[in-house]
């Protein structure tokens, strides 16, 4: 029996102890350990060779004895001797110089927990605990960083050129800045294509809205390639009206009723409100905008006298509040709230639940993409019955809103 057979032997039965007594087989003591030093050591000593070609060889080149380093991967920490040149111009592939994580191996899982809304501290442990490895904070944090050049380039990919609905809203926050808490806004827009299917078309980080920031965001999209936006679902956004006009000049605005009604409880005495939301659900509910109208005139006619701030919140937005009695049922559950946008929100802030603040924006953008990363996952099939509101749609927008049929 050779030395190879022996080590073999040996390697199975200590692999077999480890299961036995429920023991990793990975980490510096697992059976499993030398295997994984030995290919990387043997690959790197192949790209030495290859290395060291003619031309090198040629030039006085040559082997210098080796260096040794730990390296962190998904099945534990290990030893490797890396081999050196006398010139050190050799940059081996498989474990770069400097590197210490092997990234296609452990990174993908440490930002995988990190885009479920793990901290830092519980990665560290759980690493810790299933592969018998140390990672300081700061390395987690360098590791989920390397992120950032893909939320940049999502931030900034093409776009198809129509969108049927998009909704607006806002998430906020709390992040560092110049060593004190700050808020911030989050603007999400989320779009409907022709197509029926869900897309976040982008993230917007902004300390207060207003006509200006949503002439930026608008004109981003637009640059991306948007040309139309056939209906847009807002909470009555500060400077979006004005905006939209001059950038999609074409798109019916619909303010959420839910938010309306919110906003308009606040100012009802709670011994009223039970009777006024009796008196409101009719105007909202109607039929047609006739209806809506005359039952508005008798909400006005019973609490005008005394909630004439409420009523003239109603009135003043009204045009925006109905927009949804041109259309059938089946779109007006689409647009006359912005639960849809809503429902994306609350799956996000399962996510970012356990970050009391922010270190700064782009940390905040980061996780909130790496949230819609896994959300997007199930946003595989169109809305429910998206191949009848698509015709209603090409109907009510005539040459914008076209069928593909071929």
């Amino acid at each position: 029996m050779n030395s190879t057979d022996l080590d073999f032997d040996e390697m199975r039965e200590k692999a077999l102890r480890q299961l036995r007594s429920g023991e990793s087989l990975y980490g510096k003591d697992g059976a499993f350990a030398p295997l994984l030093k030995r290919f990387l050591e043997a690959a790197l000593e192949a790209e030495m060779d290859s290395h060291l070609d003619e031309v090198e060889r040629s030039g006085g080149n040559r082997r210098n004895g080796k260096s040794s380093k730990h390296v962190r991967t998904s099945d534990g920490t290990i030893e490797l001797d890396t081999p050196r040149d006398r010139r050190s111009n050799f940059e081996p592939q498989l474990v770069k110089k400097r590197e210490t994580i092997l990234a296609d191996s452990l990174e993908k899982k440490i930002i995988g927990m990190y885009g479920l809304g793990m901290s830092l501290r519980d990665i560290s442990s759980h690493i810790k605990e299933m592969y018998d490895t140390d990672i300081s904070h700061a390395t987690l944090s360098a590791i989920t960083d390397r992120v950032i050049p893909e939320v940049k380039e999502w931030q900034s990919r093409p776009l198809d050129r129509l969108y049927t609905i998009v909704w607006m809203d806002a998430m906020h926050y709390k992040v560092k800045e110049d060593h004190r808490m700050v808020s911030r806004a989050v603007y999400n827009i989320l779009g409907i294509d022709r197509n029926g299917h869900k897309e976040l078309l982008g993230m917007y980080v902004s300390e207060s809205e207003g006509a200006n920031f949503w002439l930026g965001v608008l004109t981003d999209l637009q640059n991306r390639g948007v040309k139309d936006i056939l209906i847009a679902c807002i909470d009555n956004l500060k400077g979006f009206p004005e905006a939209i006009a001059g950038v999609f000049p074409d798109t019916e605005v619909q303010t959420c009723v839910i938010h309306q009604i919110r906003n308009s409880l606040k100012y009802v005495a709670s011994k009223d409100q039970k009777e006024f939301m009796k008196d409101l659900k009719p105007v909202y509910q109607a039929d047609t905008l006739d209806q809506a109208e005359l039952c508005m005139d008798k909400l006005e006619e019973k609490w005008g006298g005394k909630y004439q701030v409420v009523i003239e919140s109603w009135r003043r937005n009204w045009e925006r509040l109905t927009t949804y009695f041109r259309y059938d049922k089946s779109i007006r559950k689409l647009i006359y709230t912005t639960n849809t946008i809503e429902g994306f929100h609350r799956q996000v802030r399962k996510v970012t639940k356990t970050k009391g603040a922010f270190t700064s924006d782009m940390a905040l953008l980061k996780l909130i993409y790496l949230a819609q990363r896994n959300i997007k996952k199930k946003w595989t099939m169109p809305l429910a019955n998206w191949g009848v509101t698509a015709q209603r749609l090409s109907i009510w927008f005539p040459g914008r809103m076209v069928l593909d049929l071929a």
